[in-house]
């Protein structure tokens, strides 16, 4: 590791392993950038389903992914993470490329996209639960804010510019277009896997041959998470800001495009603009870190998350509505880029060696499950009562969430570090 001073800063370096590593997550993510929101795509374009079902693949897709994972995680942690790395990437690739040889063939289903939605959740959440584990066997402890910054910034960046490209690839080239380009991307990330030279550490050895599909080993990193008073604070708070922010987009694109009549492309630029902001954040996480501390950071931060959402509920027509939405995703964006990589680098930091994957896991399943929920009430509730009235309760239940933040945290034992 080495700090180059470029322009008056200090950058830096974390070596060619993690340059490896975070190229391999960079090609994913503008993958799935140019491939974001194509299956919901390909079940209206091609296969002329209603909004019951494509809400049912944005949402039981994932939804069953989480279970699948559930039984993975002890299978992730007691392994090399590179290898399940690496299989993971081949079998998104694998289950996005029948995609289009079923469309080629005039085979392609419903049934399909829901199966390749859950694969592609399920092997999601495994390898983001190896690649944290490996990460911080990759980088030193006082360099794992930079690291997860620096995936954070990569992550919203992908999001600015791969759906408009993806877009505009869909309307020359044909539907099917995005989703082999993101197939493409998960095969070039597991190449990139491959490259990341030098010996990987042995697992943690299990308790027992059991232990790997055991009850008990299945539920360690809830049980880690839930009994850790700082991680469950912070756990709760983010299933809940997660969850509501994210259902919160199915109901503005009905009010944006069906009653407020938005153009296609202002919709998309609504989104896809603010995501810029995320490279303001996450370049800040650190400074912001090194002069107002950890702690103020989770309290103040936190809670600028939660108090723009409620503002959708004053869009309008006109570009005054998609100023106003562009200002809120905006604000929302750059309190999330500059929170989410300080809390990736305490929820490392707090979790012992042997139990990385299992509670990765076990956070991402509760994430996804969270939003499946809130999504699925939101829509209710806008069916009974209007987008502006869902919008309207997300906003004011999001503003209580900053009363589960911790008031302060704790540094990680040495021992549970080194715990093996």
């Amino acid at each position: 590791m080495r700090r180059d001073r470029v322009g008056g800063t200090a950058r830096t370096r974390l070596g060619r392993r993690f340059g490896w590593l975070w190229a391999a997550y960079a090609v994913s993510a503008y993958g799935s950038g140019l491939g974001f929101g194509a299956l919901p795509l390909l079940a209206v374009l091609v296969l002329h389903a209603g909004p019951a079902q494509v809400s049912a693949l944005s949402a039981v897709g994932p939804a069953v992914g989480a279970l699948i994972a559930v039984p993975l995680a002890p299978w992730v942690e007691f392994r090399r993470k590179r290898p399940v790395m690496i299989a993971m990437d081949l079998a998104r690739c694998t289950a996005m490329a029948t995609i289009p040889l079923a469309y080629a063939l005039g085979l392609l289903g419903f049934v399909q996209l829901l199966a390749v939605s859950a694969v592609v959740a399920a092997a999601k959440i495994a390898f983001n639960a190896a690649s944290g584990a490996h990460l911080k066997a990759l980088v030193p402890p006082q360099d794992l804010l930079v690291a997860n910054a620096r995936f954070e910034s990569t992550n919203w960046s992908s999001i600015a510019i791969g759906p408009p490209l993806g877009g505009a690839a869909i309307g020359l080239l044909g539907p099917v277009t995005t989703v082999i380009a993101d197939a493409l991307s998960y095969l070039l990330s597991a190449l990139g896997i491959t490259a990341i030279r030098g010996r990987e550490e042995p697992p943690p050895p299990p308790p027992n041959d059991r232990s790997t599909v055991r009850t008990g080993a299945l539920l360690d990193g809830w049980r880690h998470l839930l009994g850790d008073p700082d991680l469950r604070a912070l756990y709760l708070n983010n299933l809940l800001v997660g969850g509501l922010i994210m259902a919160t987009e199915p109901v503005l694109a009905v009010l944006l495009l069906r009653q407020l009549h938005f153009p296609p492309w202002q919709y998309g630029l609504a989104f896809a603009a603010p995501c810029l902001g995320g490279l303001i954040g996450s370049r800040l996480a650190r400074r912001v870190v090194a002069r107002h501390g950890r702690d103020r950071v989770f309290r103040t931060v936190g809670t600028l998350r939660a108090v723009w959402l409620i503002g959708l509920v004053l869009v309008r027509p006109g570009v005054v509505g998609l100023l106003t939405v562009m200002a809120v995703e905006l604000a929302i964006i750059v309190n999330m880029s500059l929170y989410s990589p300080v809390l990736a680098t305490y929820r490392l930091e707090r979790t012992p060696e042997h139990l990385i994957a299992r509670t990765l896991s076990a956070w991402s399943i509760g994430q996804q499950a969270a939003i499946a929920v809130c999504t699925a009430l939101g829509g209710l509730l806008a069916d009974a009562t209007g987008p502006r009235t869902a919008l309207a309760v997300a906003g004011l239940l999001i503003l209580a969430t900053p009363l589960l933040l911790p008031r302060g945290t704790r540094p990680a034992p040495p021992q549970e570090v080194a715990t093996a």
